[in-house]
């Protein structure tokens, strides 16, 4: 099937209505769930109403983004072994979170990571930095949503101008805003949920039928991939992206050190912990999350594959929306323009969720951080304070639709890559050691914070990502410096030495009395 024959089979009134259907259904969804909002806990945390299972599979929701459905797909189609190494990174991820975050966050926090990194420390200074993090770690990652959602729309739509495509960013974007605004973190969770199911679901279906066409065998599979691949056989092999020079294999270890260490710092996914009740539920939340997305990811291997046998890379590449049109394009072949309606539906239903996610949280850091705890010293009133978490998700929502817009056509895993970049260098630092160290004072919270977050925005822009590439985002200049498109490796062990370097300078002594006590907290929950 040809590139112009697979754009004009693609039906965009059975497109738009699947989407509007879903649209409908979780905006009643979360209408009804918004009725039973009454304070803020429940706007923040959803009153802690959620148990470890309906968390966990919203917290995959959360996490399963548009690089994890159109952006890693396509990368398996394109690049083969090395494209599945994202999906290795993502996973094994939630280790981090399993043994060293989740249950002490839980229970030292209420409703935000800066409730976290305050505790012991001087609030105003240390809650300024962390919403300063918190914003632009979500900002980075809605760019990489808004961005899927300009691709997926080119291909479904058949819209090419820029302009369309911009328009229709908006609408998605004005979606968004309408189920924080609306829902909270309560109606934001079911809306979670039901696409983390249907999701699931979509890709589970898509796999069974990929091996049924290749009769049943992942040997078939593969080989007919590789036939169809300009790179033949070294598709199934290391080194089809990440082993041409000893720079690549530096960026895989940077992205390698970037997907691990950053989830456990990723402020939406931090956020989701204060939906349930206990650490223990807490710790039940992680082994979901992890168990759904290990079936989540074993499909995707299928389906970029699939993608690369089917579909072929040149038709992928020539694509609207390029590498990110792999497994929409697939549909297409596979179940004609209904499968593409749905698998289409679901992609987006799948930048909605994950963006009202990013807002809702960074809506609260601002709200309960900067303006409860910073403008007003902690006395704020409550409706207040959600009054301002609601004007200031319009704002965050009306700044993603803009940089939507303008990182329109980027690979989208590899925009996420970089926010995990960010937020391992600029949070985890922080978090560990004001967890586990006792003599962490304020200055080393915020020598970790701003040292890590200034070096990883300092070499993304100084590096191909920007600059001195075919596929960088300015094109025809070039002023980078720094070899690595994933700052990783240099910018994250870079925040923990000034973490440490803060605190052992720093003129301040560190509360013993205030880390026994987050200390207590934090093991047995007491207090919290």
């Amino acid at each position: 099937m040809t590139l112009a024959a697979s754009t004009s089979s693609s039906n965009p009134i059975l497109n738009t209505s699947v989407f509007a259907l879903f649209v409908a259904i979780t905006l009643y969804v979360v209408y009804r769930a918004s009725s039973r909002n009454q304070s803020r806990a429940d706007y923040y945390a959803a009153g802690s109403s959620f148990t470890g299972r309906q968390n966990g599979i919203a917290l995959s929701g959360d996490f399963l983004s548009a690089a994890s459905f159109l952006g890693i797909a396509g990368a398996i189609a394109i690049h083969g072994y090395d494209g599945f190494l994202y999906s290795i990174g993502f996973l094994v991820a939630w280790l981090v979170d399993l043994l060293l975050i989740a249950e002490l966050l839980r229970n030292t926090g209420r409703f935000t990571m800066g409730d976290v990194l305050s505790f012991r420390m001087k609030q105003r200074p240390v809650r300024a930095a962390a919403a300063t993090s918190t914003l632009i770690i979500s900002f980075f990652y809605m760019l990489a949503q808004m961005a899927g959602a300009g691709g997926l729309i080119a291909l479904l739509l058949n819209i090419h101008g820029g302009f369309g495509q911009a328009l229709v960013i908006g609408v998605v974007g004005l979606i968004m805003v309408l189920y924080v605004l609306v829902g909270g973190m309560k109606g934001t969770t079911w809306v979670q949920i039901i696409k983390a199911t249907i999701l699931i679901l979509c890709a589970v279906l898509m796999t069974v039928f990929l091996f049924g066409k290749f009769g049943f065998s992942f040997s078939n599979l593969l080989s007919s991939a590789a036939a169809k691949s300009p790179m033949g056989d070294k598709l199934l092999e290391p080194g089809g992206q990440y082993g041409a020079s000893g720079t690549t294999k530096l960026d895989f270890v940077s992205l390698a050190v970037a997907l691990i260490l950053g989830a456990a710092a990723l402020p939406h996914v931090l956020m989701r912990f204060y939906t349930v009740p206990n650490s223990k539920e807490a710790r039940r939340s992680v082994v979901w999350a992890t168990s759904c997305m290990f079936l989540f990811y074993l499909c995707t291997l299928v389906i970029g594959f699939g993608a690369a046998a089917l579909v072929g890379s040149d038709e992928i590449k020539g694509a609207p929306g390029g590498e990110n049109s792999a497994a929409p394009l697939l549909a297409l072949h596979i179940g004609g323009t209904v499968l593409l309606g749905i698998v289409s539906a679901v992609a987006f239903a799948t930048i909605l969720a994950v963006v009202a996610g990013l807002t809702i949280t960074a809506s609260a850091s601002f709200a309960h951080d900067v303006y409860a705890n910073i403008f007003k010293r902690g006395k704020a009133e409550p409706a207040d304070e959600v009054r301002v978490a609601r004007l200031t998700a319009v704002v965050v929502g009306a700044m993603a639709i803009i940089g939507g817009i303008l990182a329109n056509g980027q690979n989208i895993a590899f925009l996420v890559a970089l926010a995990f970049a960010v937020a391992a260098s600029a949070n985890l630092s922080t978090l560990l050691y004001s967890l586990f160290w006792k003599r962490f004072t304020t200055t080393g919270t915020l020598w970790g914070i701003y040292g890590g977050l200034i070096a990883c925005l300092v070499l993304v822009f100084f590096s191909p990502v920007v600059s001195g590439a075919p596929d960088s985002i300015i094109k025809g200049v070039d002023f980078h410096w720094f070899p690595l498109k994933n700052p990783g490796l240099v910018s994250i062990p870079f925040s923990f030495l000034c973490g440490f370097l803060g605190t052992v300078f720093g003129k301040e002594k560190a509360d013993p009395r205030k880390h026994a006590e987050m200390e207590v907290r934090s093991l047995t929950g007491i207090g919290s």
